[in-house]
């Protein structure tokens, strides 16, 4: 896109000592190691309540590897205080995540000779030694560089620096044992021009043994600034391949979207094979590549919008108002008290002025030049990945309508493999020789017999 913009709110570097992983979940930023650890950057998730200029950003840590060699740099656009840092549940990402994920609908055809029967619609399941203080000060101030504050949350040890150029923040990366990847010092800079702090987490290792915890759990900070964004552009500094992010964005207005790239709903609503069923994740990811490939790989991908308090059909229950406040929802609190209930009848388990929505952005370095800018919006409209999974009538059909129904499933079946070519660029005779339906229906003489048959 174009050049660099105002940076502000959110930026995750995660940092390494030392790492061997084959695969490693990561957030916005960039891993850096000692030595020649290979490292790589696959994708994230990040949730972000906001309502006005406040805001609240949870950063999920799907961190594999040994927890001694895990830290996050994080630019923030002022010196965040302990009460502004907390833990939180890496359930309640999970529990976004299954709530606006694509989803399967299965429908059952009625009996076509039966008068007036409905559909029936059944949901589908849906998973080294330190320097002394004084040197360290000393050494810390003439690369620019400056501990504003230290603290303790969780299993986390919390700096917060502030930096006065790029170079020098470098600089006391390397010298605290970090290899920063090429290309770092210079897209540090704009956001050393914008004055920001960056927020140092990493793990204390007493704590997090004490507590027993088999993962790192998610660190939620809280801000207040009229820019609404999230950098992704270090990230992209070691990726040796397109990266996913997924963005829960939870407004209390309506739906969330990227303003420096398009945002484009991904393709829903197809009828497809049932024995998509079986592989909806392989299907989900020919389908989403396909799409973006089509889009030039440029764009930000929809995947759910939607107002909390329903769902239909629903993947998992809606976060309740506990979970949302977990979350980051933070306008809940007093909103259905406040409401006057007649005697007798039980307060709502939830007001409905929470909207999620769901981005899927895929992204590379020469694609995606900025970083994401958001603005929310007051569009209620609803909206969610669907693909359909239509089960035919398997009972006896001796009416002329059931006779009908039944020379027109061959049909149907030849559209779903279609409709699944289209969207995943699978070869079609591939697809047909999947469907037992094409391959177990009536004989040729059989189909003729009941075509001329009363009609």
């Amino acid at each position: 896109m174009r050049s660099f913009r105002i940076f502000s709110a959110f930026l995750i570097v995660c940092l390494s000592c030392f790492i061997f992983v084959p695969k490693a979940w990561a957030f916005c930023g960039f891993y850096v190691a000692k030595a020649d650890a290979k490292l790589y950057n696959q994708a994230s998730q990040v949730a972000i309540a906001r309502n006005g200029s406040r805001t609240i950003l949870t950063m999920a840590n799907d961190y594999q590897g040994e927890v001694k060699d895990f830290a996050i740099v994080v630019p923030v656009p002022v010196v965040l205080q302990k009460e502004q840092v907390k833990i939180s549940d890496s359930k309640i990402i999970e529990r976004l995540d299954a709530f606006s994920a694509p989803r399967l609908v299965e429908y059952f055809d009625s009996d076509p000779c039966a008068s007036d029967a409905d559909l029936q619609l059944r949901q589908m399941p849906q998973s080294a030694a330190m320097p002394s203080p004084t040197a360290l000060r000393a050494r810390n101030e003439s690369l620019g560089v400056t501990v504003e504050a230290k603290f303790t949350v969780g299993e986390y040890d919390i700096l917060i620096l502030s930096a006065k150029e790029s170079g020098g923040l470098e600089t006391w990366l390397v010298q605290n044992g970090y290899r920063i990847p090429r290309g770092a010092k210079e897209l540090l800079k704009p956001y050393i021009r914008q004055k920001l702090k960056f927020f140092v987490a990493k793990v204390n290792l007493d704590e997090y043994d004490k507590a027993g915890f088999q993962s790192l759990r998610p660190l939620q900070m809280t801000y207040d600034s009229p820019r609404f964004m999230l950098p992704i552009r270090l990230g992209m500094i070691n990726a040796q391949s397109a990266q996913d992010l997924i963005v829960y964005i939870l407004s209390p207005k309506g739906q969330a979207e990227v303003t420096n790239y398009r945002t484009v709903k991904i393709p829903s609503d197809a009828e497809v094979p049932l024995f998509v069923k079986d592989e909806f994740s392989t299907f989900y990811k020919a389908m989403f590549t396909k799409t973006y490939d089509r889009e030039d790989q440029k764009v930000a991908f929809l995947e759910y919008a939607w107002n909390m308090s329903n769902c239909d059909p629903c993947s998992a229950d809606p976060l309740n108002p506990e979970e949302l406040k977990q979350a980051g929802v933070f306008w809940l609190d007093g909103a259905d008290e406040k409401m006057p209930m007649p005697r007798g009848l039980r307060r709502p388990v939830f007001n409905g002025n929470v909207f999620i929505t769901r981005l899927h952005v895929r992204y590379t370095r020469d694609k995606f030049p900025e970083d994401l800018m958001f603005q929310d919006t007051n569009n209620q409209e609803t909206f969610q990945g669907r693909y359909i999974l239509r089960h035919p009538f398997r009972g006896e059909t001796t009416c002329s309508e059931g006779r009908r129904y039944q020379r027109s499933l061959r049909q149907r079946f030849e559209q779903q493999a279609q409709n699944l070519a289209r969207l995943t660029g699978w070869k079609i005779d591939d697809i047909r020789k999947k469907q037992p339906q094409l391959q177990t229906q009536l004989p040729w003489w059989k189909e003729m017999w009941l075509s001329a048959i009363g009609q």
